[in-house]
């Protein structure tokens, strides 16, 4: 995975980027309207329920925006909320308050959407030992915060992106000529190219798992759109060889039972591609 420093680098860069998209040269309807010396206060208020994501986040924009703001947090990230409450007050000049609200907004709405859906998952895997993973199956532009958010909401982050991991998928092993060849050129590049990265292979059936393990190097084996009872198989064939992971179509009705097969992580898109943002307001006081 990426480093801490890497990550807040992303969060840097999508912040700068999501202010100078809406702002451009200027917030007008601001200016227009409201002096430059106006103070004012608003609160982030719940109008949903779920788990609350992105409030540190929140914090970052409105630094970003106007280091003289304050928050006032009530409500920490990972907190389950309800209708009504309220997650925080921000303090400072009004136009600085109404130049990061769209962007606090629509960010927040959607990191507590990912973080509920996740904590549903987590709570539907209790006692099982599996773990749920997100996967790159994320908005362009805006990956780190909806990794964020499966963290907030009690999950994995798989991979961050194509740089930190290998994972050699079907088109990768179509493409190298099969599994074995496709695995062979992966640690002779690593070799190569002095790099330290984990390899996972994807396995579309027994066959594969068996000359998956016979390559051997490998940290873990994806067992993609199996069954249950193949994958049980594929479980006690891989044993404590690697660490095994689920994927493919596996949602809130299935999980439970794929995680009852032994495997270690389930991955799953659905964590950031289909969710509905939670409903949030930032309202003057």
């Amino acid at each position: 995975m990426i480093s801490k420093e890497q990550f807040q680098t992303e969060i840097d860069l999508i912040i700068a980027n999501a202010i100078r998209e809406d702002v451009g040269d200027g917030d007008h309807s601001s200016l227009a309207c409201i002096p430059t010396s106006a103070k004012g206060k608003a609160k982030l208020l719940v109008k949903d329920e779920g788990i609350i994501a992105g409030i540190d986040f929140a914090k970052q924009v409105f630094a970003y925006v106007d280091k003289d703001m304050k928050v006032e947090t009530l409500i920490e990230d990972g907190t389950k909320v309800k209708y009504g409450d309220i997650a925080f007050y921000v303090e400072g000049s009004s136009q600085s308050i109404l130049k990061a609200e769209r962007l606090v907004l629509n960010a927040m709405q959607r990191m507590s959407a990912i973080a509920t859906k996740t904590k549903k998952f987590v709570d539907l895997l209790e006692g099982t030992g599996t773990k749920i993973l997100d996967t790159r199956k994320t908005t362009p532009g805006i990956r780190a915060l909806e990794k964020w958010a499966v963290k907030i909401g009690g999950g994995e982050n798989h991979r961050f992106a194509l740089y930190d991991m290998i994972m050699l998928k079907d088109n990768h092993i179509d493409f190298a000529g099969g599994v074995s060849k496709a695995i062979e050129q992966t640690k002779q590049y690593l070799k190569d190219t002095h790099r330290d990265l984990k390899i996972i292979v994807e396995a579309r059936n027994l066959k594969e798992i068996k000359e998956i393990l016979d390559c051997g190097g490998v940290y873990r084996i994806l067992i993609d759109n199996f069954n249950y009872e193949d994958t049980k198989k594929a479980v006690q064939l891989i044993g404590d060889q690697c660490l095994t992971e689920s994927s493919g179509g596996i949602n809130e009705k299935t999980v439970r039972h794929y995680a009852e097969c032994g495997v270690d992580f389930i991955s799953s898109g659905a964590l950031t591609h289909s969710v509905y943002n939670m409903d949030l307001s930032l309202k003057a006081v």
